[in-house]
């Protein structure tokens, strides 16, 4: 019989065949593929190319219809009357805008100061002085009813 002699090439961590280093460089392009779809995601919020997403709106509280009043007057031009996003600005019912993501704070500073283009290719965020500091709370409980609706948590 035949004596195979495939030569092992010694490592660190031991020997190991070439073909098996083969699967190394493999597995590294699979892992840069997948890093760069899900960066790609991330980045476009998992909206659509216009920033739209379908939304279910819910039974609001009693709160959170006054602040979907509130959006609708303020922040539908560009975020949709549901929150679901426009061609000019993106959809906040999505998991980028998940609470552990986005908290409250970040959704108080951006209607406060504008915020800068980060998640969405729309250019930056306006501030949104017309909207009284106690309407940001119910704006919020808006948005975060109709994120838990959809599957957002």
């Amino acid at each position: 019989m035949p004596v195979s002699r495939r030569r092992k090439k010694k490592s660190a961590g031991g020997t190991k065949s070439r073909q098996a280093e083969g699967y190394g460089g493999v597995l590294t392009l699979i892992a840069l593929v997948a890093v760069l779809g899900a960066v790609t995601w991330l980045l476009t919020g998992g909206a659509g190319k216009d920033g739209t997403a379908d939304v279910t709106l819910p039974a609001l509280s009693a709160r959170a219809a006054e602040g979907h009043k509130t959006f609708k007057r303020v922040c539908a031009a560009c975020h949709g009357e549901n929150a679901q996003g426009s061609s000019k600005g993106p959809s906040l019912i999505q998991v980028t805008y998940r609470p552990n993501h986005h908290g409250d704070q970040a959704i108080r500073l951006a209607v406060a100061t504008g915020a800068r283009q980060h998640h969405w290719s729309f250019g930056n965020m306006p501030p949104q002085p017309q909207v009284k500091a106690g309407e940001i709370g119910p704006i919020i409980a808006f948005i975060r009813e109709t994120q838990r609706a959809n599957g957002i948590q």
